[in-house]
């Protein structure tokens, strides 16, 4: 009786571990920037060229590492298979730091080394970063707020790109949302070193 008891409660737990892992993704989504800064051996940098980009703000829709489908103005669908190895926004946050390095030539902090000086802050929200069905677009939105300039005003502007994306799928939406970031990262780097 013991031993058919302990074999009942094996398989039961076995089947419990099972019911526990989910099946893998056929690959995981990520962006990569198109420009990136040039191995240096360093240097030291006046307080005025620091910049820290901080981790956009998002809505729920997008606080996932799955793909909203935009279906009209009230509705969202998840792209299936559609997942990234991380949130949107810190993926958004590395690419925009990335390209503004490349670009303006500016020391580029990430939020977690406040502990040196952050200089000036770009900061904002990530609004729309996402496939719009009409259209079968990518769509990012990103709302930045550039501060703490020496002698500056706050500064806020919108950034936004779509690209067609052809049939809206996995492999095809992270292409396009990965040009579309791309472009909007290239905008806000340009817009940073003015």
């Amino acid at each position: 009786m013991r031993a058919l008891f302990l074999a009942s409660a094996a398989f039961a737990l076995g089947g419990c571990t099972l019911g526990l892992t989910a099946k893998a993704p056929a690959f995981l989504m990520t962006l990569t920037p198109d420009q990136r800064p040039a191995a240096s051996e360093g240097s030291a940098v006046d307080t005025g060229a620091v910049l820290t980009v901080m981790t956009p703000l998002v809505p729920q829709a997008i606080a996932t590492t799955r793909l909203p489908v935009a279906q009209g103005e009230t509705a969202l669908a998840y792209v299936k298979d559609a997942v990234w190895v991380e949130p949107p926004a810190r993926l958004f946050q590395r690419l925009l730091a990335e390209t503004i390095r490349a670009r303006s030539g500016r020391v580029v902090l990430d939020p977690r080394q406040f502990s040196m000086d952050p200089g000036a802050t770009l900061s904002g929200h990530l609004l729309r970063f996402d496939v719009d069905e009409r259209g079968a677009k990518a769509v990012v939105i990103y709302e930045a707020t550039l501060s703490g300039e020496a002698d500056q005003p706050v500064r806020t502007r919108r950034f936004e790109a779509r690209i067609a994306m052809g049939q809206i799928d996995a492999a095809n939406a992270s292409q396009a949302l990965n040009r579309a970031a791309n472009q909007v990262a290239a905008d806000v780097a340009d817009w940073v070193k003015r």
